[in-house]
């Protein structure tokens, strides 16, 4: 078993760290930074301030894995 080194999280996170209520950060292989918010049961974008659809958030997490299976 491997694994595969998807960039310098460090770089991606800066000025994202945790915030109460919310999990996460979770980074997504187009450097997309969401936090999960367990009371809406939805994503939340910090850069917009908008909650994500939950198509575009299925939608990341097959490009994560078709990264990590290539």
């Amino acid at each position: 078993m491997g694994y595969r080194v998807l960039g310098k999280t460090e770089d991606l996170l800066q000025g994202y760290g945790p915030r109460k209520g919310l999990e996460g950060p979770f980074v997504y292989a187009n450097g997309r930074i969401l936090y999960y918010d367990v009371q809406e049961g939805a994503y939340w974008d910090p850069r917009t301030d908008f909650y994500v659809d939950q198509e575009e958030v299925n939608m990341l997490h097959c490009m994560t894995v078709e990264l990590l299976t290539a």
